[in-house]
């Protein structure tokens, strides 16, 4: 999978270097995966939430964090529209960020 934009990983792990691990180790696993469908990413992350229009929620570092990113599964790509912690996540509406 292709995924725009990986800066907003590394921003996000220069203000909260306890996700740095989880986040690349999450990177490398998307780049390196062909997801067709979301049965594909629950196969891998069973808890990630599958939303309306492509999106998905990921839990980072036992649920500490949270990412939402929008999968293009046709085009094999991946952006990546929100990282946050959980209390900025509760902050936002995950089906329009």
């Amino acid at each position: 999978m292709r995924i725009i934009s990986r800066k907003i990983l590394r921003e996000f792990w220069e203000k909260h270097p306890d996700s740095r691990q989880q986040l690349q180790a999450w990177y490398i696993d998307v780049k390196h995966a062909n997801w067709t469908s979301p049965t594909d990413i629950k196969e891998i992350y069973p808890h990630a939430s599958i939303l309306v229009d492509n999106r998905v929620v990921f839990n980072i570092k036992g649920n500490k964090y949270r990412m939402i990113v929008i999968i293009q599964y046709r085009f094999g790509q991946v952006y990546i529209h929100f990282v946050g912690t959980h209390q900025e996540y509760d902050r936002i509406h995950a089906k329009t960020v």
